[in-house]
């Protein structure tokens, strides 16, 4: 299991604790996965953020 997949586990761990029912706690578990599997994949390498951030690696 790689960072990716710990980061969306745990981003939908967090959301479920956060709200249960409804459907404001199925955006709620949504936005948090989402969040999580894009944090694992930053932790990976696999997201490159300095194109949005404005910064340039070379």
């Amino acid at each position: 299991m790689n960072s990716a997949h710990i980061g969306l586990l745990t981003g939908l761990t967090l959301g479920m604790a956060a709200a249960f029912g409804g459907f404001s706690a199925f955006l709620v578990v949504l936005v948090l996965g989402a969040l999580g599997l894009l944090a694992g994949r930053y932790a990976d390498g696999k997201l490159d953020l300095s194109a949005l951030l404005g910064r340039d690696r070379g």
